[in-house]
């Protein structure tokens, strides 16, 4: 299926998920991210503010917060991403796309002393390639760290397809969690 009409299909059904259903398999998948091998090694993670059903990430934060882990959130700047290290909910105000991300007083977290990134997506495929919105954001900006263990694609499991025909700069994944399976493509 092209990439356009894969979008469309899963980004409706994204869409149609209850409250409940949204609620309960984020839950399901964040806390299989905080019991992976990546998270707790790392000191330091970089996820994103979730929109439009997708996974959300609060558990996530408020976990590695509690735990002294730093946070950073993703920021559009000039067409490219930063990452912001944030301390409290109270650091994200409404930014490019509506999506919330870290006020701009919020300390820059260059990609290279981030541990692990989670990363949203409209479709991922067991090979770990992603389909995001189509801007290419997080491709430009991680793809350099592709293959080092430390990009995590979080999705429902009705998102994982078998397979999507990626493009040499797409950014591949090293994880992939839905709420029924955790993929690991460079073992698979």
């Amino acid at each position: 299926m092209p990439k356009r009409s894969l979008r469309r299909t899963m980004l409706a059904r994204r869409r149609s998920l209850s409250e409940e259903e949204f609620r309960s398999a984020s839950r399901i998948i964040q806390q299989a991210f905080l019991e992976t091998e990546e998270y707790r090694q790392a000191w330091s993670v970089a996820v994103y503010a979730s929109i439009h059903h997708e996974v959300d990430t609060g558990l996530i934060v408020q976990t590695a917060l509690e735990s002294g882990k730093k946070v950073a959130f993703p920021a559009v700047v000039e067409h490219r991403l930063v990452f912001r290290q944030v301390k409290a909910d109270s650091s994200m105000k409404s930014g490019v796309f509506g999506i919330l991300e870290p006020c701009t007083d919020c300390r820059v977290f260059p990609p290279d002393e981030v541990d692990v990134f989670v990363l949203p997506g409209i479709a991922f495929d067991l090979k770990g390639e992603r389909i995001g919105y189509g801007k290419g954001f997080y491709d430009k900006t991680l793809h350099r760290m592709e293959g080092e263990g430390r990009l995590v694609g979080m999705c429902y499991d009705f998102q994982l397809v078998d397979e999507i025909v990626g493009e040499p700069h797409d950014v591949k994944m090293d994880l992939i969690i839905t709420e029924k399976r955790v993929v690991r493509p460079r073992t698979n």
